[in-house]
């Protein structure tokens, strides 16, 4: 019988070693722990040695090399299999890197040879209340990270990697809860909804979770949560009711803390001012207006995410995420319109119902926001004087100044000008 699963995440900081060490301590069947910490000594593996008095720490494995949903990928397979034959138990988790996403630790339970003898059953992401507040649910909040010019170095924002956290679970925990007002509390639980309409949201203190709410339970659905993004599902909305959309397939991505408050759940977003919309163009932007644009965005702006065409890279698909104070543009496919006609007709024959421009072919922007008393009329306007004007679509476009990325892969990070 496969042994069930839980991934448990959450930025560094969010108490998820504390939640973990509690569950360890109240659960009633026998759990197995893998940590995974950054940097030379392993501080959560060794709270957790100490909080479950294991005297050898044989049945936690900690890996301290780096993330384990990336460069250590396969090592998790080998680990949590070895760990498999080796000890009896009831449950595992997995707790991952504060600067890991949990997505690709997942798809090793779901496609990967720890499919085999587990059965990942959750995703569970915890949140620091009182940062996510001032982070993304206060509008008001002049508290921005540090700024940072345009950075091609591919390194992701912190503020991002916490959405995508966010995104990517079945189960939000927003702890420490007594550092925010209640009016604080539901806003977060409301742009939390808003993020992630799929997963439950529990609020608590000091990371005290029914072991119920973590343990045996079957919420893992790996299509579903994939699908499941707020951003993702209003993009898929638009799509559904335009003609001329196509979102993210369009483009060849092969190519080149306390127990009372436990189920305390949002109201409707809308009472807290979060609203969602689409911005769908079919005209290249202008690569300097978008730039300045990206630099001076609303601070009631929760997210931000999609598509863009961006003048002088007609080749390149290039995704705009924005969170927290910084917006990454990454190269994440190529346009098949940019391909020769014998190739286009090959991919148009493999996506037949793709619609498709007779100018421009599948080059588009489109992006969902996500803000939070926010005039989002006003920003899709901003967003249409970044678009090239009809003289502007004569000119060579290769001269414009242009910080977007070129390569795969590559990223370019712009933040809020101060």
């Amino acid at each position: 019988m496969s042994v069930p699963v839980t991934v448990l995440s959450g930025e560094l900081g969010a108490g998820k070693t504390t939640l973990l060490s509690g569950l360890l301590e109240s659960a009633d069947c026998d759990v197995a722990v893998l940590v995974n910490d950054v940097g030379a000594v392993n501080v959560d593996a060794d709270l957790v040695e100490v909080r479950t008095d294991l005297a050898t720490g044989e049945e936690v494995v900690a890996l301290e090399n780096g993330c384990i949903c990336c460069s250590l990928g396969g090592e998790l397979s080998r680990a949590v299999i070895q760990l498999w034959k080796e000890h009896e138990f009831d449950h595992l988790v997995v707790e991952a890197s504060g600067v890991g996403e949990p997505e690709p630790i997942a798809r090793q339970f779901v496609r990967g040879p720890a499919g085999g003898p587990y059965d990942l059953s959750a995703v569970v992401t915890v949140v620091d209340a009182r940062r996510f507040h001032d982070r993304f649910a206060d509008a008001d909040s002049g508290d921005a990270p540090a700024v940072q010019g345009p950075d091609d170095s591919g390194t992701r924002p912190l503020a991002d990697l916490v959405l995508a956290q966010v995104e990517f679970c079945d189960l939000l925990v927003v702890n420490k809860c007594d550092l925010v007002s209640d009016a604080e509390r539901d806003r977060v639980a409301a742009v939390l909804e808003t993020l992630q309409p799929r997963a439950e949201v529990v609020t608590t203190e000091h990371g005290v979770v029914d072991p119920a709410e973590i343990l045996g339970v079957e919420r893992f659905d790996l299509e579903a949560v994939t699908d499941a993004a707020g951003w993702k599902r209003a993009i898929e909305t638009d799509e559904r009711g335009d003609d001329h959309a196509h979102g993210e397939a369009g483009h060849d991505h092969c190519a080149d803390d306390n127990e009372d408050h436990e189920h305390d759940h949002a109201h409707p977003p809308e009472r807290y001012g979060i609203a969602v919309d689409t911005y769908h163009r079919r005209r290249p932007l202008h690569p300097e207006r978008f730039a300045a644009f990206l630099a001076d965005l609303p601070d009631g702006l929760v997210r931000a995410k999609g598509l863009c065409w961006i003048a002088g890279r007609d080749k390149q698909a290039i995704t705009m995420s924005y969170a927290g104070s910084e917006t990454t543009l990454e190269v994440t496919g190529r346009w098949i319109a940019s391909f020769p006609a014998d190739r286009q007709e090959t991919y148009r024959r493999g996506q037949p119902d793709l619609p498709w421009d007779e100018e421009w072919g599948d080059r588009e922007t489109r992006l969902a926001l996500i803000g939070r008393n926010v005039d989002l009329d006003a920003l899709e306007a901003r967003l249409d004087e970044c678009l090239l004007t009809d003289a502007e679509l004569d000119d060579d476009w290769l001269e414009y100044e242009n910080v977007a990325p070129t390569g795969m892969g590559e990223t370019t990070v712009i933040s809020i000008e101060p």
